[in-house]
């Protein structure tokens, strides 16, 4: 299918910001739409990553709207900027529906990385507030948890490793960092309370440093009674579908993500997440 992108401009907590949108070329009815959070630590990035995410293919293959906010970076602005400017685009997603023609029931929340710890974050900041009901969540390899896990402690993985880490945390944190009460908007894996969020599916590769707390996140998705899949891949490359993406891994993760996300984005049916 063929997708057009373009840049609109609203208005943020920082005066302005830069959301790319993509749609398809012909649209004549209300689909379904993703906000795309675009990974970098929270400390790079560039919201026109999408276009090389899996964010771009679920438009191409399924006819959806995608919306991938330019947040703020740590760098400039730590905490909670980035989590306000996601929230605030999803926010423009859900009133402005009618003209995106975007399906108000039909909302999804992905992203990558550091954009995965936002699409968490992003879900429970709707779930706690009530008013965007989101259908489902895609946080693909997402950085969840500011402290050490047993994968993220001593990692020395390909393009992510624990130095990165802890640097990324402290910048995003920035007078928060160290502190014994990391609020669960700053890392999601302080949340206490899964039940309510949307259902989820992720991928991992079983030796980069996130591998942990994603298997975390789902198993207490799922304690919860929230429909959570993870498929992991052998390997120690984070974001391996982006920057790997002519491996034969990084292949099959894109098509079961097109398989679990079928019956999610289709019009015809809604039946939840495969086995």
């Amino acid at each position: 299918m063929k997708i057009i992108s373009k840049n609109l401009y609203i208005r943020s907590a920082s005066g302005k910001m830069k959301l790319v949108l993509l749609r398809p070329e012909h649209l004549n009815t209300t689909v379904p739409g993703i906000l795309w959070i675009h990974g970098g630590g929270y400390t790079t990035g560039f919201a026109e990553m999408v276009h090389f995410s899996a964010g771009r293919m679920l438009a191409e293959e399924f006819g959806a709207v995608v919306i991938s906010p330019a947040y703020r970076l740590s760098l400039k602005a730590p905490y909670p900027a980035a989590l306000e400017d996601c929230f605030t685009a999803l926010e423009y997603m859900y009133r402005h529906s009618d003209e995106l023609m975007i399906r108000k029931d039909r909302i999804i929340v992905g992203g990558e990385s550091a954009g995965g710890g936002l699409a968490a974050a992003v879900c429970m900041m709707a779930r706690d507030k009530g008013e965007i009901p989101i259908r489902f969540q895609l946080p693909l390899y997402p950085m969840l948890d500011c402290y050490d896990t047993p994968s993220s402690m001593d990692n020395h993985g390909y393009f992510w490793n624990t130095s990165r880490n802890h640097r990324a945390w402290k910048l995003y944190l920035g007078p928060l960092f160290g502190s014994a009460s990391i609020p669960k908007y700053a890392s999601p894996s302080r949340e206490t309370d899964y039940s309510g969020l949307p259902p989820a599916y992720t991928f991992v590769c079983d030796g980069e440093p996130f591998y942990d707390e994603t298997l975390t996140y789902i198993s207490n998705l799922n304690a919860a009674g929230v429909p959570a899949s993870v498929d992991i891949y052998p390997g120690k490359a984070h974001a391996f579908d982006m920057t790997m993406p002519w491996t034969k891994k990084a292949k099959e993760a894109r098509q079961k993500l097109r398989e679990v996300m079928a019956p999610i984005l289709s019009e015809k049916t809604d039946k939840g997440i495969p086995e």
